[in-house]
């Protein structure tokens, strides 16, 4: 069957790492039995421009039928102040799809260790996977005010919304090493001791994997003290946004980084950490790993091509060990010249089943 992804190259540096991305998906597959389509769509600061709407209904309808979307980078100061943002339409897109569930791995590789803040001999190894949840809690809990001389937000999570996570966790944990750390404050909010209560009636359908608990509090310690002894982290929305950010430095770069957000029954969209860099966009200087992985994510995630994911991974990280680098890593390749380093990589990498 023939797979309908839908492309958002976006803004700034979004269609460059996009066009690398979609390179190497070619070159990767084009031996397989895997078949796709690329229906590119308009969306962010581009789709205002063309349509003044940075989520054009052809756009919404096309990643609502899709069978993936890749997304690459959006917004730029010309769109800060409009009425319609960049940032907008990426929200919109999230309440559409139901994207419940954002899954950010965060890997130090051996070529990257030096850029790290933290001693090599601490962060090296670091590879984990941060599940985080993504359309409650308090950021969307009713009700909230701001008044005069206070304000109240309100903290809720339902068993199912809970449930559900957890169990995207442990099935991502099941195809690693089969460890999961939920954190919550159980100790102290009642949204965290039912989260542990659904935690642990959970694990036992998974007695294959080992769960733990740990306080928010002592985790964030933890990601800069001891990272290597993570493998799946899974939490609320805050919790989640927190840590997920601070993972994200241990690597030195936000240009390595993937991310996947997954729906109850729609649509999965995957896309890199970092933002649309502006100031370099047209310059041939981004580094599109990020990108590139996040396919490697939609392969292994959305479509079950472990195969195909692996060899992508395998050649990115083999290409940065040469010292193959784009100028945020220290380097001096190009957009256009680590691609295709990348590429020539993949014709190296045999099949990884």
């Amino acid at each position: 069957m023939i797979k309908r992804i839908v492309t958002l190259a976006g803004d700034g540096i979004g269609p460059e790492i996009m066009d690398s991305a979609l390179a190497v998906l070619q070159a990767a597959s084009q031996e397989t039995d895997f078949d796709y389509t690329n229906d590119k769509q308009l969306f962010g600061g581009s789709a205002i421009d063309q349509t003044g709407y940075a989520l054009p209904k052809d756009t919404l309808e096309a990643c609502q039928s899709a069978d993936a979307i890749l997304l690459a980078a959006i917004g730029g100061p010309r769109w800060m102040n409009a009425q319609q943002t960049p940032e907008k339409g990426l929200l919109a897109l999230r309440k559409a799809l139901q994207l419940y569930a954002n899954i950010r791995p965060i890997k130090v590789a051996d070529s990257l260790v030096h850029l790290s803040p933290l001693k090599a001999e601490i962060v090296t190894g670091t590879d984990f996977v941060v599940v985080r949840e993504l359309t409650s809690g308090i950021y969307f809990g009713e009700p909230r005010e701001k008044r005069t001389t206070e304000a109240f937000d309100t903290n809720r999570y339902t068993v199912t919304e809970i449930e559900r996570l957890i169990r995207q966790a442990f099935t991502i944990a099941r195809g690693r090493k089969k460890h999961v750390t939920s954190v919550d404050k159980a100790n102290v909010l009642a949204t965290s001791q039912l989260w542990r209560e659904v935690a642990e009636r959970v694990a036992k359908d998974y007695p294959d994997c080992t769960l733990e608990h740990q306080y928010v509090d002592s985790a964030a310690m933890k990601l800069v003290t001891n990272p290597t002894s993570f493998d799946v982290i899974v939490t609320e929305n805050l919790f989640g946004d927190i840590l997920s950010d601070e993972g994200s430095v241990l690597p030195g770069t936000l240009g390595v980084l993937p991310s996947a957000s997954h729906s109850v029954n729609g649509s999965s969209l995957y896309e890199p950490i970092h933002g649309s860099a502006p100031d370099i966009a047209g310059q041939n200087r981004a580094n599109p790993v990020s990108m590139i992985l996040s396919v490697a994510m939609m392969l292994r995630q959305s479509f079950q091509e472990v195969a195909l994911a692996n060899q992508i991974e395998t050649a990115c990280y083999a290409t940065m060990a040469k010292g193959i680098l784009t100028p945020d890593l220290g380097g001096t390749a190009t957009t256009t010249s680590m691609t295709e380093a990348i590429i020539d990589e993949l014709n190296k990498v045999p099949t990884i089943v």
